[in-house]
């Protein structure tokens, strides 16, 4: 064991202990965990059997490190399992992933997460949650391939994230000089275009604000913008965006992504091929996706490409396993067609020069699963009351949108919106209510049952009351 030991436990600003959590496995996933989770407050302890990467975490943060396998019982007692809150399993390994949940709920008394992403072990994760008795199964690929989906039900939108069991939607746009909304100030906006419209961030010259009425839209601004998934189609025709899905799509590589994606966008209806340099893989996928085309050939060779009419696809998505070929093919996609491209990247190096290049729509994969597991965390942390439904982390980390579950009565219930002490930059962006949604004005309020998204620059709220100055 080596890192540098705290004497006491890990407390936040808030004045709130953290949780005592143990992390198996110091890959890309295992890495933004550690990251996160310590900027939340939490006590961690990560555990891999390759000395190096235990290393370079220890250096970069205050934790504790074990060399050795996860599953081993003598490991995860050296790495603390019997006081621990919380295990996630997040190898390389399904297998190891589970037997390490296993494990640790044999030995202690927390709760376990496991990374799995093979199609054949996710088609029965109800069964294995709860016959093992896990708190989550978690997915990569697939809620990468989710994500994708949704965007390329908007091609227009550069990100999509849904909210209220998919009732409401935050959909981010870049606002282009013949958009209607160039030049209109905020508090216009619903009286000009006879719509409801929300806007809860926005970017400009790199500066992120939660805009008030008062702020005027400008060519280039990127915005938020809270929808009712039922008026997506009218807000969209308003706007001059695209509000249909796309009809066809190519993908570039055959992965276990593209598999989870293609299967999505085949129920949807969308014609699809799927190019793959490996003659094996595409006999699988011949078998599994039989309504696919799927081409045996090199995806980055132009030659190939421009056999397969990428010119004239409406959406393109490079999912190979090296974030510089997706790069490539994207920026020669935006410019022999007018595709909607959707580029995945895995690492993180460089990011400030990716973020400067046109690449339409990105994903990184190790935050969709770090925001699902930081949103089980904070509910755990906070005993149960009012809990987080759903987490995400909006314009590169710098602004936070939470759906609370208001589960008892509390300051925040109650009381007028307009009559709430909220700190600066926290925005109450809609409320889900006995199945109908609210975009909320200030006599709306907050009522026991109801589901509540906010929208904040804040970062670590646990609790609807973290709201309120």
């Amino acid at each position: 064991m080596f890192g540098s030991r705290r004497s006491d436990k890990k407390v936040k600003p808030d004045g709130k202990d953290g949780l005592n959590i143990i992390i198996v496995g110091c890959g890309k996933v295992g890495n933004t965990l550690v990251e996160s989770l310590v900027k939340e407050g939490h006590e961690i302890t990560i555990v891999d059997k390759e000395k190096q990467r235990l290393q370079a975490i220890t250096n970069l943060y205050d934790v504790m490190a074990v060399e050795g396998n996860g599953a081993s019982f003598s490991t995860l007692e050296s790495a603390g399992i019997k006081e621990a809150d919380l295990i996630i399993a997040v190898t390389n390994s399904d297998e190891l992933n589970l037997l390490c949940c296993t494990v640790a709920k044999r030995v202690g008394d927390c709760s376990a997460i496991a990374r799995v992403r093979t199609p054949d072990y996710f088609n029965e994760v109800s069964y294995l949650r709860e016959q093992m008795g896990l708190a989550m199964i978690i997915n990569p690929e697939f809620e990468t391939a989710r994500e994708i989906a949704d965007v390329l039900c908007m091609p227009d939108a550069l990100e999509v994230s849904s909210f209220a069991h998919g009732r409401v939607e935050v959909v981010k746009y870049k606002i282009e000089e013949s958009n209607v909304l160039n030049g209109l100030v905020i508090s216009e906006i619903s009286g000009r275009l006879g719509l409801k419209i929300l806007i809860c961030a926005l970017e400009r010259d790199g500066e992120v604000l939660i805009p008030n009425g008062d702020v005027r839209l400008m060519k280039d601004d990127v915005i938020s913008l809270v929808v009712i998934r039922k008026d997506a189609k009218q807000i969209c025709e308003r706007l001059n965006l695209k509000s249909g899905r796309v009809k066809d799509c190519v993908i570039i590589g055959g992965g276990r992504t593209a598999y989870y994606l293609a299967n999505q966008l085949i129920h949807m209806g969308v014609s699809l091929k799927i190019i793959e340099s490996d003659a094996k893989r595409c006999e699988q996928l011949s078998i599994l996706l039989p309504k696919a085309t799927i081409i045996n050939g090199d995806g980055t060779d132009e030659e190939t490409l421009k056999e397969e009419r990428i010119e004239s696809t409406e959406a393109f998505i490079p999912l190979t396993g090296i974030d510089e070929e997706n790069i490539l093919l994207t920026l020669y996609a935006k410019q022999v067609s007018n595709a909607k491209v959707v580029t995945k990247i895995n690492r993180l190096n460089f990011k400030g020069v990716v973020s400067k290049l046109d690449l339409g729509s990105t994903i990184y994969p190790r935050y969709i699963v770090a925001e699902t597991i930081i949103a089980y965390v904070r509910a755990k942390k906070n005993s149960g009351d009012n809990p987080i439904e759903t987490l995400y982390h909006l314009f590169d980390n710098r602004v936070e949108a939470i759906e609370f579950i208001i589960d008892k009565e509390s300051r925040v219930t109650n009381v007028p919106l307009k009559d709430l002490p909220l700190k600066p930059d926290v925005l109450i962006t809609s409320i889900y209510r006995s199945h109908d949604i609210i975009i909320p004005s200030g006599t709306d309020s907050i009522r026991m049952g109801d589901s509540v998204m906010v929208v904040t620059k804040h970062s670590g709220f646990t609790n609807i009351l973290d709201i309120l100055a």
